[in-house]
């Protein structure tokens, strides 16, 4: 009879793997809208819930102007957006969100009510409780969810535990959907005194991006707000979701006590091939930017975390802990891989009990207040760090850079690199092995390093190295150099939207209408598509009205040409790549004006602590929403794009050249 069981769901299984999102997902010339457009709301509906939603604005004015009250804001907000976008975006996709949007509203406004005079009883609740924070990104308002155990004391001084629990794709997951199913569902696991938070993510991205910076800044406010065990920190999530815990397992891999995910995907190419069916032919700067959320490239990250994957028997997502176990093989490791007897794409009960038992165990022993080994690796700045070793500097991006550091005995420290340049080691007070009486012997690729400082009485230890050649020497880089890339201002395009940016519109005309009219369309796609894929609403000024203060603390976006944009024209001179109205030209390549663009990311010479960026928002376009393994970035730090070709599901019109800047910023000769 089991046998049987097995034969059949193992063909029902296979039989749905063949459809995997539909052969028509892989056909980027008809690309249908994500999310779809949803139901229309009858007239007499739609007056209620406008005029219930107006009421709501007028009690979180009142909130607003008490300074008192106003850090608590976003608790009430996040139900009048859910309701409001919803409404406004036409992002009600069954007649019962409709009403579930009165719902949300009414609890709006029982929240303000309860605020204005004085009560807050969402704060002390335990169970399901949904909250918001206003992001850096955009300022706008996004939601979250907790599951608060009854043994929170919130007049204690005892810390949590807290999972962080990532939601598989949904299509309709818009605001109103997921925060009703934050007030209604405590989700997969809810382990005893653990609080498990549940992060929106910014829709259906994988988490990655803004979607990235959500749960960080989630995490933040959840700190904020309740007691939680910094080491006690763990990520886990399933499908979708169990893509995003390979991503913050490998690139944050110091930050979490234990990772538990589940199917998914863990890197690009082998995933679209077996699952999506789908024929790759990458160029070469896309091939490269894989490296960017690839966790198989990260995988030797996980020697500093305790993992416990999970696959169904016979779920075709089987293939992203088969593929990272592989990833982890080469690099002597062996993966703990939870399998689920005849499961399809879920978590077998049975399973589930095993994974609990071994996330418990690992909870139950104490972090080590130092690492004594730690291993780094990465293929971008953005991802610098694991415990006390830094890269400051790479030899060149998107390549493999490593670190091995170990404190050897106690008072001698080896390392060795590969594609590092600058580097730094900061062992925090009082977890400093290393006698304070004795000199300290620091080895570096073969390099004894003369003078390396001494642990301090605080029991911390740290040193900076740099080289020149093949030769380390002590210290930090000089400071005279000029730009380097460095860590969160290393490009490619897509992190200048990881960071707080602002859309600057020209407001002058062209130098070729051409281009003006493909910049102007570009930009109101990039509008549409942030608040569409990313929840927000995009800031945008004008270019004559953008401020000192806006330059200081944001990543800008010019868009249009150096005629029509008076911020272009103002640092025009200032890029590596010069663009007249006659041409565009890189070093010694030149492409007319008259029908080119250029896109590009670029410290902003106004500022260069911070990124400016020309014609470009995210640069993956409506064809990688179906898949969120395709959700990467297409474009390095520049490009040259002709528009005479229109823009499509792919791009924002024909490439015609593209590459990354060198690590000081400058143009690399051109490609053979």
């Amino acid at each position: 009879m089991r046998i049987a069981f097995r034969i059949v769901a193992i063909a029902l299984c296979l039989a749905s793997f063949a459809l995997a999102d539909g052969p028509g997902d892989n056909v980027a010339d008809s690309v249908r809208r994500i999310p779809k457009l949803g139901i229309e709301v009858p007239a007499e509906q739609k007056a209620e819930l406008e005029k219930r939603l107006a009421d709501l604005v007028g009690r979180m004015q009142q909130v607003a102007q008490d300074k008192h009250l106003i850090e608590l804001l976003p608790d009430i907000v996040v139900f009048y957006k859910a309701a409001h976008d919803a409404l406004a975006y036409q992002e009600f996709f069954n007649e019962r969100e409709i009403k579930t949007a009165f719902t949300l509203i009414d609890e709006g406004v029982k929240r303000a009510d309860g605020l204005l005079a004085d009560e807050a009883p969402w704060v002390h609740s335990t169970g399901l409780v949904v909250r918001g924070y206003r992001s850096k990104i955009d300022g706008s308002i996004q939601p979250y969810g907790l599951v608060v155990p009854e043994s929170y004391d919130f007049h204690g001084s005892r810390k949590f535990r807290l999972d962080v629990w990532f939601h598989g794709r949904g299509e309709t997951l818009s605001e109103l959907a997921f925060v009703n199913q934050r007030m209604h569902s405590p989700g997969q696991y809810t382990p005893r005194d653990t609080i498990v938070l549940h992060p929106y993510g910014r829709y259906s991205n994988a988490f990655k991006f803004a979607g990235e910076v959500d749960v960080l800044e989630a995490i933040e406010d959840v700190k904020q707000r309740y007691r939680i065990d910094d080491d006690m920190i763990s990520v886990r999530g399933f499908s979708m979701g169990g893509a995003a815990c390979w991503q913050f397992a490998t690139h944050y891999a110091d930050r979490w006590f234990a990772a538990n995910p589940g199917a998914g995907f863990a890197e690009t190419e082998e995933f679209l091939r077996t699952f999506q069916g789908e024929t790759l032919n990458p160029t070469w700067y896309e091939r490269k930017l894989w490296n960017m959320y690839d966790c198989t490239d990260y995988a030797a990250n996980l020697y500093n975390l305790p993992t416990v994957a999970y696959s169904g028997e016979i779920d075709k997502q089987k293939q992203a802990a088969d593929i990272m176990a592989k990833a982890l093989n080469a690099e002597g490791m062996t993966l703990t891989h939870v399998i689920g007897p005849g499961a399809a794409h879920h978590i077998e009960p049975g399973a589930a009990k095993i994974i609990e038992a071994k996330l418990d165990s690992i909870a139950a022993t104490p972090r080590p207040a130092l690492r004594r080994r730690v291993q780094l690796v990465t293929y971008t700045l953005r991802y610098n760090r694991m415990y006390w070793v830094t890269i400051d500097g790479m030899g060149e991006h998107w390549s493999r850079a490593r670190v091995d550091a170990a404190f050897v005995g106690d008072n001698a420290v080896t390392v060795t690199t590969k594609n590092v340049t600058d580097l730094t080691l900061d062992v925090p007070a009082g977890t400093s092995p290393a006698a304070i009486d004795k000199p300290m012997t620091l080895t570096i690729d073969g390099q004894a390093i003369p003078g390396a400082p001494q642990t301090e009485t605080d029991h911390s230890w740290r040193v900076q190295l740099y080289r020149e050649g093949d030769t380390w020497k002590l210290g930090g880089r000089p400071l005279d150099i000029g730009l380097r890339k460095s860590h969160d201002m290393q490009g490619p395009i897509d992190d200048a939207f990881m960071d707080s940016f602002i859309f600057v519109r020209p407001t002058g005309r062209a130098a070729n209408d051409k281009v003006g009219k493909w910049a102007g369309a570009e930009l109101e796609h990039a509008i549409e598509h942030w608040r569409r894929h990313f929840r927000g609403e995009a800031r945008v000024v004008n270019d004559t009205e953008l401020t000192d203060l806006q330059i200081a603390n944001a990543n800008i976006v010019l868009w249009g040409d150096p005629s029509s944009n008076a911020v272009m024209k103002k640092i025009a001179d200032k890029l590596p790549i010069k663009w007249t109205g006659d041409a565009i030209t890189a070093g010694d390549r030149k492409w007319p004006a008259a029908n080119h663009g250029l896109i590009a990311i670029y410290p902003n010479p106004l500022n260069p602590s911070r990124y400016v960026v020309l014609n470009s928002s995210f640069t993956y376009r409506e064809f990688a929403y179906l898949n969120n393994a395709r959700q990467v970035p297409k474009l390095p730090d520049w490009a040259v794009i002709d528009v005479d070709t229109p823009p499509d599901a792919l791009w924002p019109g024909k490439v015609v050249d593209a590459d990354f800047f060198d690590e000081a910023w400058a143009l690399k000769p051109a490609r053979k």
